[in-house]
């Protein structure tokens, strides 16, 4: 791995603005630098090697920041949250148990016999993907409220979750794992609360803003590494270490500073290295190979998207339904898991992504929906 290979990916990377640039498609950034991934990568002209260690590394520290912006997402401290918190956990409760008939169905159907890894796949959310989307088009409406829950709660545990279910025969150490990662992150908020309370945290921000010294980001970096030390040290992936520390971040509060220093850091350079990465570690020519394995996306896709729109039984509107499909941290870390552990089948990964990509599709058509739903008329509920 050279700096003119490093330069490389990163250009290759810019896929995903160009692609994103159009307002009407709105298609989120990742999407076109998961795409630059396998043109570059195994699917592709090959130019990208994905077993390379220093890209690798660089990719799997891409992972651990995508994740934490992932759990900074996630509206602890949103005051008027609490009035549809229970109504928000029974949607994704619901989801959780309708994805369990379906993910047995699917795994029957294809043969794979990843049953639970399918359960955790079609309840998960991204609160990295839907919170942009509310937030942009300037919702505020109960209906709105419970799909901000819903996709909280669903994200946090499939998070948790998905360690346990991707290596079942190792599903006591990543137990244990998982719980030593929980605990480190607890300790650390504990800690955090104490330093805010006796009016650290102000002081320090102070001296770094008089000072330029950066230090609000070098903190947060070391606690993210750190964690995810952990995690590598425990054996499970940097995805759960990176969404626990977001996760701090979040109860406490993101300073509008630091929230800068970490999109310049995460989205102008590692995430884009772990997103072209990813993509070049998948090998879409078995993927068409298997005819078996297009059915396995389609199976997907189709049962996210109908798990998720039975929320309308339970009335919410089917524009928010949908929008709460919109997957991408939970797929992507189970094909990362997967990558490296050589857990699932050949284009299984490829099958998964697929999916996970049609979501993000049918949610992003399920917002522009909701807008013009919402300038003629408001479908998403009372305010």
């Amino acid at each position: 791995m050279t700096l003119f290979g490093l330069a490389g990916i990163l250009v290759a990377g810019l896929l995903g603005p160009l692609l994103a640039t159009p307002h009407r498609l709105r298609l989120p950034v990742v999407v076109g630098e998961l795409l630059a991934g396998v043109l570059v990568g195994r699917t592709g002209a090959g130019w990208v090697n994905p077993d390379q260690p220093v890209l690798a590394f660089l990719a799997s520290a891409g992972f651990a920041l995508v994740m934490l912006v992932a759990g900074s997402h996630v509206p602890l401290r949103h005051d008027a949250l609490r009035g549809t918190l229970r109504r928000g956990v029974l949607l994704a409760g619901a989801v959780g148990l309708l994805a369990v008939p379906a993910s047995l169905g699917i795994a029957r159907l294809t043969g794979t016999g990843h049953a639970p890894l399918y359960a955790v796949l079609l309840a998960s959310s991204s609160a990295a993907l839907v919170m942009p989307i509310i937030q942009g088009e300037g919702w505020d409406t109960p209906a709105v409220r419970v799909t901000i829950v819903q996709v909280a709660v669903a994200d946090t545990v499939c998070i948790i979750a998905l360690p346990l279910v991707a290596a079942p025969a190792h599903a006591k150490g990543a137990a244990l794992g998982v719980l030593a990662v929980l605990v480190a992150g607890c300790a650390m908020w504990l800690v955090m609360r104490w330093l805010r309370a006796h009016r650290v945290l102000d002081w320090v921000r102070r001296l770094s803003i008089r000072r330029n010294f950066g230090l609000e980001l070098r903190a947060e970096l070391i606690l993210l590494f750190a964690l995810a030390g952990l995690a590598q040290w425990v054996g499970i992936s940097v995805m759960l270490a990176g969404f626990v520390t977001g996760l701090v971040l979040a109860a406490q509060g993101e300073p509008r500073r630091l929230a800068r220093q970490l999109f310049a850091v995460t989205d102008g350079f590692l995430a884009p290295v772990f997103y072209v990465w990813l993509g070049a570690t998948l090998d879409l020519r078995a993927l068409a190979g298997q005819p078996r394995m297009l059915v396995l996306a389609a199976l997907l896709a189709g049962g996210t998207l109908a798990v998720h729109a039975a929320a309308g039984f339970l009335g919410q509107p089917v524009t928010l339904s949908v929008l709460a499909a919109a997957q991408l941290g939970v797929p992507v870390a189970a094909v990362t898991i997967a990558t490296t552990g050589h857990l699932l089948t050949r284009g299984e990964d490829a099958a998964i992504l697929a999916a996970a990509l049609v979501t993000i599709l049918a949610a992003g058509t399920a917002g522009a929906l909701a807008s013009r739903s919402q300038r003629r008329g408001s479908t998403l509920g009372p305010r």
